[in-house]
């Protein structure tokens, strides 16, 4: 079976292609640019150039059997730009739904494309989400690919590929970048931390876990036409995650009890309002639905995972 990764270059794409290799898949991969220093034995890489609606896939598509879509505009943006919206929209909606067409057209028998939880929401409070929920996203990023989710399944009824729409948290491992690596950040500088008294949880998905996630959905029968959250079993609180750190470090973990509301008075008085809901907000979600319906459990624990990652973080 041969599958094409989609920013295969990337912090997901480049551990999905080696493991689809050493599961035994003929891989082939796509980046924006060429990249010469850019290789993984034994794939083909194709640059593709910008993702959007008149990318030309066809070349790229010939014998494919799976595509898994992972390339996407990532950045933050104001929800109130219309002209940040549009570019989210076209590389994440109108790229995606291109992309699908295209490969229906080729014959591709199963399109995997991996989502966000933003699609449902950015806070749970108490409670939690499920895949049923009515989606609520915020922020261009989230309603692009809230608006390609539902592009995607349009063509699937329309072509008959099947499709799979994966939706995971803060995905987190070896080569993270953004929030995680920043909280790793915070605990090696070995400074007292104002967050002793938050009592939150989030969910989070080690990327080892994701990576089995999809290898598993491209080729479960139960697969397509679902839509799945793929998470760690178990969440946990902004300090647990720290304690975590911290412990696989060696480190102490200073933590000073300063009201969840200080913080945020104090962030939003500094412009880190967001950040602060962040670290203190709650977004939780289940992985029962991929577990009931494909028999997938995550092969890492939670620890497991943020030992991996900081073991990569002391190596670099």
């Amino acid at each position: 079976m041969k599958i094409l990764v989609t920013g295969a270059n990337g912090f997901i794409g480049r551990p999905l292609c080696n493991t689809l290799l050493a599961r035994g898949f003929s891989v082939r991969g796509t980046t924006r640019l060429y990249d010469k220093s850019f290789r993984v034995p034994n794939v083909d890489f194709f640059a593709v150039g910008n993702v959007g609606a008149h990318t030309d896939w066809q070349g790229v598509l010939e014998g494919i059997d799976t595509v898994v879509h992972l390339a996407a505009k990532v950045h933050t943006a104001s929800a109130k730009d219309r002209r940040k919206l549009e570019e989210f929209i076209e590389v994440n909606t109108r790229g995606s739904e291109q992309l699908a067409r295209s490969a229906a057209k080729a014959g591709v028998h199963r399109f995997i494309y991996l989502s966000t939880v933003k699609v449902n929401g950015e806070e749970t409070g108490r409670g939690i989400f499920a895949e049923s929920d009515t989606p609520n996203p915020t922020g261009p990023y989230a309603i692009s690919k809230c608006k390609a989710e539902q592009a995607l399944f349009h063509v699937a009824e329309e072509t008959g590929i099947e499709t799979v729409v994966l939706r995971p948290p803060l995905v987190y491992g070896p080569g993270v970048r953004a929030n995680f690596l920043k909280l790793i950040d915070i605990v090696t500088q070995n400074v007292y931390l104002p967050f002793g008294l938050i009592d939150n949880c989030r969910s989070f998905v080690y990327v080892g876990n994701l990576i089995d996630a999809i290898t598993t959905c491209i080729t479960h029968p139960n697969a397509p036409a679902e839509t799945f959250f793929v998470s760690d079993d178990k969440g946990a609180s902004t300090p647990d995650v720290m304690r975590m750190i911290a412990s696989a470090m060696r480190k102490d973990l200073r933590l000073v009890p300063l009201p969840p509301l200080l913080l945020g008075i104090m962030g939003s008085l500094i412009g880190r309002g967001a950040e602060v809901k962040r670290i203190t907000g709650s977004l939780r979600i289940t992985n029962d639905k991929i577990r009931n319906i494909l028999g997938w459990k995550p092969p890492f624990t939670l620890e497991e995972g943020i030992y991996e990652t900081v073991r990569w973080y002391q190596a670099r």
